[in-house]
């Protein structure tokens, strides 16, 4: 790619044949641009993208949801003021609101400055690509300045501190962590969010000097805030037969077009953009406007009510900020369903029982008894027989074996064979060596015998007697 930046710089519309065609430079760029940013993502096959437009056209969807339904929107706020998580469905942005002291503009010296910064990173989906402001990029940055920058929603002039000298540049960085579609609803609720929520310092002004005061000197003041625009988003497919509201991200692969409908709970349109080059008709731009205002009035609530429960929290001094709002994940796997159980009789059912049962035997309880070393007692005077039955046949096998092997001997010492040599003793050799006729046998114990001599020489081993197990 690098070559054809140079060929570029020289001359940028030299053709190249590619084939039987020719593409100048500056296309065959921005062509592999695409291309790489296109094999970044995992591709939708044909079958997924039949079954989805399949799907809509039933007006059924994935996630189990109606054409007009939103996915679960979740807010928490952080332990400073001005920064807070959204969560649309499995799509999630983080806002952060920040303030600085400022030159004002030239031509509005009276007037605060608002500035939005939305990024779209690697974590957030492998499409996305970290430094390079992609088309998507642009124009996700650009709705959201004509969301809440050009519909006025925010008193630029109260951010003013000394006319033409100081004033407040109030900066709304917008991360997305993760990517499951319609980022721009989650970006514009969580930026509106972050602004209601955040606090600027207190100033105090003595002649030319300007003091800014902490936290803990004078209370943060909230920005003032006119309306609450929230963008709603609106996917067309098949040329605008059929529409969806909060596409999810394989839903936003398939659209025709996309409207994106900004609008306060004042039914008041703040801004409005249509993309994806299909036409749409007077009566359904209407009927999109309608449902846009339910669903905000809807979100304004929420946010409401979030930004309510957070003002109880810090004024009761409880727990408050990302961590006390994540599920605590435990395990519950011991924990059983309580059954009623009733207790109003309970005394006279026990009565009854007891009275009802025989007293046990003291016969029918054997007393403890110990059978072999290293054995032991479990219960409370019963018998343990774990292995005692196996244990009384192993000693009977080898006590039986012992007394076969001593019959025998004794039989081979009482009668024994013409030429054999019989040589009983307790000595650890097992070789016994006769190497001729009239000579002793190597055994310090036994003499060699009249009919012992007579034998040629043989070699003979002796197996070490078994002793019985006591």
């Amino acid at each position: 790619m690098r070559r054809y930046c140079i060929s570029l710089s020289s001359s940028s519309c030299v053709p190249h044949a590619v084939g039987n065609k020719h593409i100048s430079c500056l296309f065959l760029i921005e062509w592999l641009l695409v291309l790489n940013s296109k094999m970044r993502e995992t591709p939708l096959s044909n079958c997924e993208r039949q079954f989805l437009l399949k799907a809509i056209e039933e007006k059924k969807r994935l996630d189990g949801r109606q054409t007009y339904d939103y996915r679960n929107i979740k807010i928490a706020f952080g332990t400073d003021y001005g920064c807070c998580i959204v969560d649309l469905g499995k799509t999630r942005v983080l806002a952060q609101v920040s303030c600085e002291l400022v030159a004002p503009k030239e031509n509005r010296p009276t007037e605060g400055i608002i500035f939005f910064n939305l990024e779209l990173s690697p974590m957030a989906s492998p499409a996305f690509e970290l430094g390079r402001q992609s088309e998507l990029l642009v124009k996700l940055n650009r709705l959201l300045e004509r969301c809440l920058r050009n519909s006025k929603c925010i008193d630029t002039e109260s951010l003013c501190v000394v006319s033409g000298e100081k004033v407040w540049q109030i900066r709304v960085d917008v991360h997305v962590l993760n990517h499951d579609g319609n980022i721009m609803d989650a970006a514009s609720i969580a930026a509106i969010t972050a602004l209601c929520h955040f606090r600027r310092p207190d100033v105090g002004i003595q002649g030319e000097e300007v003091t800014v005061y902490s936290p803990e000197e004078r209370d943060p003041i909230p920005l003032s805030i006119y309306h609450m625009p929230i963008c709603v988003s609106f996917s067309f497919f098949q040329q605008g037969t059929y529409l969806l509201v909060d596409p999810s991200e394989r839903e936003e692969r398939v659209m025709d077009g996309l409207l994106v409908i900004a609008m306060n709970k004042h039914r008041e349109i703040c801004s409005i953009q249509s993309s994806g080059g299909i036409m749409l008709l007077k009566e359904q731009v209407l009927r999109c406007s309608k449902i846009a205002s339910v669903k905000v009035s809807e979100i304004t609530e929420l946010i409401n009510k979030a930004l309510e429960n957070d003002r109880k929290v810090r004024k009761e001094g409880g727990k408050y900020g990302f961590a006390e709002s994540m599920p605590k994940e435990r395990i519950t796997a011991l924990k059983t369903d309580v059954a009623p159980v009733e207790m109003t009789d309970i005394e006279k059912k026990a009565e009854d029982i007891i009275s009802g049962t025989e007293p046990p035997s003291d016969s029918s309880v054997p007393s403890p008894v110990v059978r072999a070393p290293g054995t032991g007692q479990v219960g409370e005077g019963l018998e343990n027989t774990w292995g005692l039955d196996q244990l009384e046949e192993d000693e009977e096998e080898l006590v039986d074996q012992a007394m076969e092997e001593g019959q025998e001997t004794e039989e081979r010492c009482q009668s024994p064979k013409q030429g054999e040599v019989v040589v009983i003793s307790d000595s650890e050799e097992e070789e016994v060596v006769i190497l001729h006729q009239g000579v002793q046998v190597k055994d310090s114990n036994v003499p060699a015998s009249s009919s012992q001599q007579q034998g040629t020489g043989v070699s003979k081993k002796k197996k070490k007697k078994k002793k019985p197990a006591q």
